[in-house]
């Protein structure tokens, strides 16, 4: 009788959760919660409603991209535009049905799970809170939970879903000429498109051109803004400079004007032609300087720009990190006799290479990606004619836009976008994961 006793419990969740399986708020209505069973029931009749003629729509137009394109059909003597298939309408649909599929699925596992709680709960002789005293107990103590689940969600649509859909288009041929949709139908290719852009003639040329670049103009980027930012800091920071707030001030202008507006103008100064740096120069009696115009001098000068505007930034956290290192650590170097060389090469620098680890790391993933210093001094210019739709000065993320908004290769580039984060993620975790504030992070509090 005991044995009875002891699984009659198990017995009875096991059939409330059975019955919130077979429908939502069955088991809510056995466990006599009324009012949440009813508000399951009618999200499961207003989900089922659209994933039931939505889910196949979704899954045959992931699968074949449409069948029959958009065209003028004759009928009788006149021709008609016939309304077909739209690709890429039909990947970003079948996108948002399947989530709103795994949200079902998802909440399908929580009305389950909460059934047979709950019935388990009563059968132990405890008083389960009514509908009142869960909304009481949601707001005390799943407040934050509540207020995150809505970017949660914008989240989920808004980011992951697009970066979803960028992985699927490179998959595809979705590209000018001949497959753009409407007229057009997309068709999966497999990974055509990176092995053309890993070893295709003028594509690959461009790639590993432009790669290259990247990655020295990341490096060089960080580094000179980075080390920039210390050496500026450093003497703002010495004992005999006077008016330091002043000199903080003029320092962090450059920072502090839009970005745009800093680079048109200097765009404008380096002007080969009517550019007052080289009008400067003639005075002089030097040769004007193709700034913009030469590969080498384009280079050199976005480079210039990008430290010009970059210092400001690893100045100021330099300048925080600086006023948090203890005094007695110089003291004890003064007794020893260290130099000043010394004090900076055993104390200053490892204390804010230690902060600044991370950020200097966020900073080269920044450059990578440094969209606006490239676009606004040179587009991408000058031009380049062994390289298929990029200039001398591109990088990944420019060469990105010109092939998406310019040219309509939407398929190259989606891989190329994809080569961009496997580069970036590989390169910060790798870095991080080798830097001291990572390895001894809980020793320095």
């Amino acid at each position: 009788m005991d044995t009875t006793m002891k699984q009659a419990p198990a017995s009875k969740a096991t059939q409330a959760a059975v019955m919130s399986a077979i429908v939502w708020g069955l088991g809510q209505f056995y466990n006599r919660q009324f009012v949440k069973g009813a508000l399951l029931l009618a999200t499961e009749i207003m989900m089922l409603l659209y994933l039931i003629p939505a889910l196949p729509q979704a899954v045959w137009g992931i699968v074949t991209l449409g069948e029959t394109p958009t065209g003028r059909v004759k009928v009788g003597k006149m021709y008609q535009m016939v309304q077909g298939d739209h690709s890429i309408f039909l990947i970003i649909e079948g996108l948002i049905t399947i989530i709103v599929f795994l949200l079902f699925i998802w909440m399908f596992v929580a009305v389950v799970r909460d059934a047979y709680r709950v019935r388990q709960t009563i059968e132990r002789g405890d008083q389960e809170n009514n509908f009142i005293q869960s909304l009481q107990y949601v707001g005390e103590n799943k407040f934050a939970q509540l207020l995150l689940a809505l970017p949660a969600t914008g989240v989920l649509f808004f980011t992951i879903m697009p970066i979803v859909f960028m992985i699927m288009l490179a998959f595809t041929n979705y590209s000018a000429p001949k497959h753009i949709p409407p007229a057009n139908l997309v068709d999966w290719v497999g990974f055509k498109n990176f092995t053309d852009l890993l070893t295709l003639g003028t594509w690959s040329e461009t790639f590993y051109g432009v790669l290259t670049w990247t990655i020295i103009w990341a490096i060089i980027a960080t580094v000179s803004c980075y080390f920039g930012g210390i050496l500026v800091a450093l003497l703002i920071q010495q004992a005999g400079i006077k008016f330091k707030t002043m000199w903080r001030t003029i320092f962090i202008i450059p920072y502090a004007i839009p970005q745009m507006v800093s680079f048109l103008i200097m765009r404008n100064m380096f002007n080969g032609e009517f550019g007052p740096i080289n009008q400067y120069l003639s005075y002089f009696g030097l040769g004007k300087v193709p700034w913009l115009s030469d590969p080498f001098w384009a280079k050199v000068t976005v480079l210039m720009v990008n430290t010009w505007v970059g210092i400001p930034v690893s100045m100021v956290l330099v300048l925080g990190v600086l006023t948090t290192i203890p005094k007695d650590l110089y003291e004890a170097a003064d007794v020893d006799g260290a130099s000043a060389w010394q004090k900076f090469r055993a104390i200053t620098m490892p204390m804010v290479l230690y902060s600044t680890a991370p950020i200097l790391i966020m900073q080269f993933a920044g450059n990578i990606n440094n969209f606006n210093v490239i676009f606004l001094m040179t587009g991408g210019n000058p031009a380049n004619g062994d390289y298929q739709y990029a200039g001398s000065t591109d990088l990944l993320v420019t060469w990105l836009y010109k092939l998406t908004l310019d040219n309509h290769k939407y398929s190259m580039a989606a891989a190329i976008g994809i080569i961009i984060f496997i580069i970036v993620a590989s390169l910060s975790i790798w870095n991080y994961r080798r830097t001291r504030s990572f390895r001894e992070e809980d020793m320095i509090q």
